[in-house]
């Protein structure tokens, strides 16, 4: 059989992201990028698509924006990202749009309102939760008295998580056993039978979710949650919709209903104007090296670049997507 060779182009792409994000796992100096020379982007699990595309942005941003050296530090996600990011430890940061509205608000995970800003509105989250065929779960109010991974501490899929549980009328604390693990860890508990359920919220394909159904078969399967919808609207708002995660994504029988919520990519606001131009510009010019390195980046499109509400667009984006519209 001949072996099918990638081009020259995507080797060299893949190798410079992983040496990126592993550079970026060391200890960022705080507010490095807002005097010139390096970057540091928050991203997440190192399954999970933050972290890949993280690793994919600061290899462009270090090929593409003169003067800058990015590098992508895997994190426990959203609130860890915001919060990292006005301390000064991060300068770009991955959050999903609901985190980030609680930031600009100062709500729950906030005690005040937070001082960022967005570069862009970035990919949707899926809200994907994935159970034992074995565990009688159909629907997610089953978890009830399951042993459940709710996510990385300070996780936008922990925040998920919790409020999925009570819109389901569950007590996170008292009518599940949640366990608070990332990605990696979740998975490695699905295979190992020490969890009933796992709850996770990213692109599609996430590489974590696809080596868990690769691995379990028929064994594991995702179950459809937008019966719970309702409920979250009326609590917060049209942040979260309906979508559909593609049976194709992870081999699945069907297609499996849930719910989706945007990404947004957060710098602070003192970031300079003219910065704030180059990086957003760089993000849509080499789109297709993003979507290289994961397919999620396919749905980073200029049409909803700008839809960021509650939380507001840095000036300088908003003069680069202007000029790419």
């Amino acid at each position: 059989m001949r072996t099918r060779r990638l081009p020259a182009a995507v080797l060299a792409l893949v190798a410079a992201v992983s040496l990126v994000a592993c550079g970026g796992q060391r200890e960022p100096e705080a507010g490095a990028g807002t005097d010139g020379g390096r970057l540091t982007i928050a991203t997440g699990n190192t399954t999970g698509v933050y972290y890949q595309l993280g690793g994919a942005l600061a290899s462009v941003i270090s090929d593409k924006v003169e003067g800058y050296r990015a590098t992508a530090s895997e994190t426990g996600a959203s609130v860890q990202n915001v919060q990292g990011l006005v301390a000064g430890n991060y300068d770009i940061a991955f959050s999903l749009g609901d985190t980030a509205a609680d930031a600009v608000k100062g709500e729950n995970s906030f005690n005040a309102p937070q001082d960022v800003v967005a570069l862009t509105r970035l990919y949707p989250n899926y809200t994907q939760v994935a159970v034992r065929a074995s565990a009688g779960i159909t629907k997610f109010a089953d978890l009830k008295g399951k042993r459940v991974s709710t996510g990385s501490p300070n996780s936008g899929t922990e925040v998920i998580a919790r409020r999925l549980l009570e819109a389901a009328g569950l007590d996170p604390a008292k009518d599940v056993t949640a366990q608070r693990l990332g990605l990696p860890e979740s998975v490695d508990a699905m295979k190992s039978g020490s969890i009933d359920a796992l709850v996770w919220s990213g692109g599609i394909p996430t590489g974590g979710i696809t080596d868990l159904t690769t691995s379990l078969g028929k064994g594991v399967k995702l179950i459809p949650i937008t019966d719970l919808l309702p409920a979250l609207n009326t609590k917060y708002g049209t942040v979260y919709a309906e979508g559909s995660i593609p049976a194709a994504a992870y081999k699945q029988p069907g297609d499996v209903k849930t719910i989706i919520v945007p990404n947004v990519l957060l710098v602070r606001k003192d970031m300079p104007d003219d910065l704030a131009e180059k990086l957003t510009k760089v993000i849509f010019d080499n789109k297709d090296a993003l979507v290289q390195v994961n397919a999620a980046a396919k749905d980073i499109t200029l049409d909803t670049a700008a839809q960021t509400d509650p939380v507001p667009l840095h000036p300088g984006s908003k003069k680069a997507l202007d000029a790419l519209k």
